[in-house]
């Protein structure tokens, strides 16, 4: 079975935690009136989230893939990979409940379009709120994106230090057979 220094339980009870905050979250946007600035807050920030949890998601889920390939050598069992395959499809559950419900209040037709007390259209400001929302979202986006990136240079790194090292191995032999073979010539 696993030890308590799972990684994958380490991982688990990291996104777990997000969940619950993603889940709070959720609970005050569905108490916030659809027609103020922190309604369109709250929804873009539970967007991101979502989208942030799901990737960790997703990440989680391949680690499981590569594990079920050979499980003796993680020492896993089908029931452990089973467990854990259980709780990811749990957690990307949880998140899609709450993606649609808040997908679904984002296309609300009063949230687009609200007028004030004499009548007149605010498309102007929402469409400016959208925006500049629209440009936070994708400023989250690259930078989750950035943070992928990091994580794929740093894998680029420990590989290229590993082949130096291999590549000083293989000099360091090469020195030492010149230095047997030169030894042995002058003898």
């Amino acid at each position: 079975m696993s030890s308590p220094q799972d990684p994958f339980y380490i991982v688990r009870e990291e996104i777990q935690g997000s969940i619950g905050k993603l889940q709070a979250t959720f609970h005050r946007w569905e108490q916030v009136s659809s027609n103020t600035g922190e309604y369109v807050h709250l929804t873009k920030e539970l967007l991101t989230s979502c989208e942030s949890i799901e990737w960790q998601v997703d990440e989680l889920e391949k680690t499981i893939s590569v594990a079920s390939r050979d499980p003796a050598y993680y020492g896993l069992d089908e029931v452990e990979l089973s467990r854990r395959r259980n709780w990811t499809g749990s957690a990307r559950n949880q998140i899609g409940t709450v993606r649609r419900a808040v997908e679904k209040g984002k296309s609300n037709p009063a949230m687009a379009r609200h007028q004030d007390p004499m009548g007149t259209s605010r498309t102007n400001h929402y469409s400016s709120q959208d925006n500049d929302d629209y440009i936070a979202s994708e400023s989250d986006r690259q930078l989750l994106l950035m943070r992928q990136q990091d994580d794929e240079l740093d894998e680029l790194s420990a590989s290229v230090q590993r082949i130096g090292g291999v590549g000083l191995t293989i000099h360091e032999e090469l020195s030492g057979q010149v230095v047997a073979t030169d030894w042995q010539a002058g003898c």
